[in-house]
């Protein structure tokens, strides 16, 4: 697609060449057309949104104040007060997270990312649009063949931190495959739970049939 290409380099000149020039010091990035900047200070950061809403405007662009929030980082060493506290880039939740230092045993406060709220619905909503639970035509290779691509993109996105947040992503596609298998075998049509060990010992005997089985050896449990 011709669009997303025009829009990153449209992007570049606007935004990333010029915060270099202007506010080289600030670490920042810059996904499609949202972008981050890190500041020491609030004024720093006020000083930052009102210089960048000036630069759009000149480039023919609005900024959407309601989508530009400042934003503490809020931690064990932050413990200021302030209205907000976290925010979403890309596909990720920022705030602050009860965390544990495993050497020393102590628990403490960490500003860090994990799958946000809206992702997982998205995901939920491919699974059942694949109709995998009425594809009794195919076997477990057939669709881990399918889509196993899909799964691999996700978990290797999304599971780059708390990697628990895309365990209800992980067991809705796997209740789906339960839903399949009673379909497709009149022997685990009932109880449900026979469906589910038959699975269940199907991953734990060729765990490399989908991509998430290789990570966990407790699917479906």
């Amino acid at each position: 697609m011709v669009s997303p290409v025009l829009c990153n380099l449209f992007m570049h000149y606007v935004f990333d060449l010029w915060m270099k020039r202007t506010f080289a010091h600030a670490p920042w990035c810059r996904y499609a057309d949202d972008g981050l900047v890190h500041c020491k200070t609030e004024q720093e950061a006020q000083d930052v949104k009102a210089a960048l809403a000036n630069r759009l405007s000149q480039c023919g662009l609005q900024m959407q104040p309601d989508k530009t929030p400042i934003v503490y980082c809020k931690d064990s060493n932050r413990r200021g007060k302030y209205p907000n506290t976290k925010f979403d880039f890309p596909g990720y939740a920022f705030r602050p997270r009860s965390a544990k230092n495993l050497r020393q045993e102590k628990s403490f406060v960490s500003f860090t990312p994990a799958v946000s709220s809206k992702p997982p619905t998205a995901m939920w909503q491919t699974t059942r649009q694949w109709n995998i639970r009425n594809r009794a035509d195919l076997g477990l290779t057939q669709i881990a063949r399918m889509f196993n691509l899909v799964l691999r993109g996700w978990l290797n996105y999304y599971r780059r931190f708390h990697a628990s947040a895309m365990q209800p992503v992980l067991r809705h596609f796997d209740l789906t495959l339960i839903a399949w298998a009673m379909r497709k075998y009149k022997k685990l049509k009932r109880p449900k739970t026979r469906a589910g060990k038959f699975l269940i010992a199907v991953a734990k005997r060729e765990p490399h049939v989908f991509v998430h089985w290789k990570r966990t050896m407790d699917a479906f449990a």
